[in-house]
């Protein structure tokens, strides 16, 4: 059964060259037990529709006794959103949240007027050693949500649509693509899905939305006659219908939506419209005016000193 109506673009067409906006290499950062490849922001690009964070992690794998360590640390203005290809990370917030997140799960945390939270490899993933791999995203909030009330929700991988068609399979994790749509509710209209795409078979990378982006995590792709390796961040411009071709067995994630009224400032875990605002938040968690995270108590990241 196929989901896509009309004809494919054929690989090499003009407008699908035309569309192509910006190719951005992400910056790697070596945090010993394992790289973190960072395409968002970018000198080249700040944003892509409400996206204005972008990590790869991994894949690493860590020694017995090794794992994640990310202490509690606080967000205002953002939606994170972490998405698993390998491994396992325990999450905790200041709602009470304590939850694990594996491979095609999503984990939603909305900060609004503020949150704090940890990652860690629970103990029992340490004793053998264990493995990562996945993105870990921040969604800026349109200015007037900002200040909602912080929220965390949570989504099985079964929970998610998976389709499989023509050469490819996508996990629709926010938004609407393949003919299918997330149950994930987000502030604005936005899209991100995980694809695995056969050698030598098509996909379309259809214009509904504003803004569209191809972060390359594996593999070789082909779009009019030009090819990608990873990683890449690939980000067009609006209102064309994209065809992308694997050269090689690659996977993908689809990312994009509408654009936010305005820019936004971001230092370091905070994200707002106003400068202001920002200021207020360092002064928030160098006064502990932020709540704490249950059964993560003895931990924090210090505000930098930058």
């Amino acid at each position: 059964m196929s989901f896509f109506p009309g004809q494919d673009p054929a690989p090499g067409d003009r407008k699908s060259c035309d569309a192509l906006e910006r190719v951005i290499v992400p910056r790697t950062t070596d945090l010993g037990d394992f790289e973190v490849r960072r395409a968002l922001p970018s000198a080249q690009r700040r944003m892509v529709g409400p996206f204005v964070f972008l990590d790869e992690m991994g894949p690493a794998e860590f020694r017995a006794g090794k794992g994640v360590d990310v202490r509690p640390h606080p967000h205002i203005g953002l939606a994170t959103v972490t998405y698993l290809f390998d491994g396992e990370i325990t999450h905790r917030d200041s709602l009470g949240t304590f939850i694990a997140i594996r491979p095609g799960e999503v984990n939603w945390m909305t900060a609004g007027r503020g949150i704090v939270h940890s990652e860690r490899t629970a103990p029992e993933r340490r004793v053998s050693g264990d493995t990562l791999h996945g993105l870990q995203c921040w969604v800026a909030l349109p200015a007037d949500k900002e200040e909602i009330d912080p929220s965390f929700f949570h989504r099985n991988a079964e929970d998610l649509p998976f389709v499989k068609d023509r050469g490819f399979t996508a996990r629709v994790v926010a938004g609407q693509a393949f003919g299918a749509r997330s149950p994930v509710v987000t502030a604005s209209d936005t899209v991100f899905a995980d694809v695995r795409i056969e050698a030598g078979s098509t996909i379309p990378l259809d214009p509904d939305y504003e803004d569209r982006a191809i972060y390359i995590v594996s593999g070789e792709i082909e779009i009019a006659g030009d090819r990608f390796t990873g990683p890449r961040l690939l980000v067009f411009r609006p209102g064309d219908r994209i065809a992308v071709r694997a050269v090689t067995a690659s996977h993908i994630a689809i990312l994009g939506g509408a654009p936010l009224e305005g820019p936004r400032h971001i230092w370091w875990n905070f994200v707002s419209s106003r400068k202001d605002r920002i200021e207020q938040a360092k002064e928030d968690w160098k006064a502990a005016r932020f709540d704490i995270v249950p059964g993560d108590e003895k931990e924090f990241i210090p505000l930098p000193d930058r």
